[in-house]
């Protein structure tokens, strides 16, 4: 029998609730997974631009040098910048260094970064 795979974005969660999760996996990367599917969810969907901005730097400035989420998170600003037109200049500063960080070495930042930052020079048209 062949079953049909199928994928759905994840939801964004309650602002708290996203919180406790991306905290846990900074200091535990065994959540990791978790966090991945709550900074997405939250890149996707959630309404209010800067909490999504503050989790991605977040993440982006605390995730340990090799973390999947270093990547994700550059991924989930370009994903933002699409979405709202805008990015804060920490944000945008974020996403250039995981860039060219990504570029040096694809194994302390893997190159998701570099998408998301080729996201936000198009959205946003910079550079």
């Amino acid at each position: 029998m062949y079953s049909h795979l199928r994928f759905e974005n994840p939801a964004a969660l309650p602002h708290e609730v996203a919180a406790e999760a991306l905290e846990r996996a900074l200091r535990d990367r065994s959540y990791e997974g978790e966090a991945a599917s709550v900074l997405v969810g939250s890149a996707l969907n959630d309404d209010d631009r800067e909490c999504v901005e503050h989790w991605c730097v977040q993440v982006g400035t605390r995730a340990v040098p090799g973390s999947p989420l270093l990547g994700l998170a550059g991924l989930c600003l370009g994903h933002t910048a699409r979405r709202f037109g805008h990015l804060s200049d920490e944000a945008l500063a974020l996403a250039k260094s995981l860039a060219l960080r990504a570029e040096a070495d694809p194994s302390d930042v893997d190159g998701r970064a570099l998408d998301g930052f080729d996201d936000i020079r198009s959205f946003l048209h910079l550079w």
